[in-house]
């Protein structure tokens, strides 16, 4: 697959450090995988294994959060399905280093994931496309360079392997609990809908 090192121009901005890093073992069953101690996520992340200080990971989620954010407004899709990309995302990465698996890839195939899983699916291909053009949105060529055939296979295969990677990463666990059904509910419980307070509250739970 040498299409696919990272020194293919054709995969700039898509690939940063060199393959996807398949998982070594097989995660322990149960929801209770995902519930780490801040102690555990700061000095023992897969990323800082291999090098990369707590500084720097802080910086690179903020920045796939970011991306997700607006790779979804773009795409048009519910809140929830961006804040279960993101989700995904994050857990990826608590399993995964940063080092050995590009950021921005991965977030697009948890975008076109958590599209399926919250039934809201977008087609792969405006997922790719928009995805691209966001990461090269410095370069005014990019939009006409994703629409050729030979780099949007590129980029659609490099996508449908990131896919059964983050799957296996995940274990095919898609559960997600977000806090958007007990905050309505408490809204109406309060009344308090037309409230400042309401919206503060609607932007915490986004930030979080």
């Amino acid at each position: 697959m040498a299409g696919f090192l990272p020194g293919d121009p054709s995969l700039h901005g898509m690939m940063e450090s060199g393959p996807y890093n398949l998982p070594q073992d097989k995660q322990e069953e149960g929801g209770g995988r995902w519930y780490l101690s801040r102690k555990e996520i700061e000095e023992n992340s897969p990323s800082r294994t291999d090098g990369i200080d707590l500084k720097k990971e802080t910086y690179l989620r903020k920045s796939y959060c970011t991306f997700l954010q607006d790779l979804g407004m773009r795409l048009k899709v519910p809140q929830v399905t961006i804040a279960t990309a993101i989700i995904f995302c994050h857990r990826f990465f608590l399993r995964q280093s940063h080092l050995k698996n590009d950021r921005r890839t991965i977030a697009t195939v948890c975008m076109f994931l958590a599209g399926k899983v919250e039934e809201t699916p977008r087609p792969l291909k405006d997922v790719i496309l928009v995805s691209y053009e966001i990461i090269h949105k410095k370069d005014p060529a990019a939009v006409q360079r994703i629409k050729q055939k030979e780099v949007y296979e590129q980029q659609k295969e490099l996508i449908l392997i990131g896919e059964r990677v983050v799957l296996a990463t995940l274990g095919f666990d898609f559960n997600v609990n977000h806090p958007y059904k007990p905050l309505v509910e408490a809204i109406k419980k309060f009344k308090v809908a037309q409230n400042a307070l309401a919206q503060v509250a609607w932007n915490f739970v986004n930030d979080g």
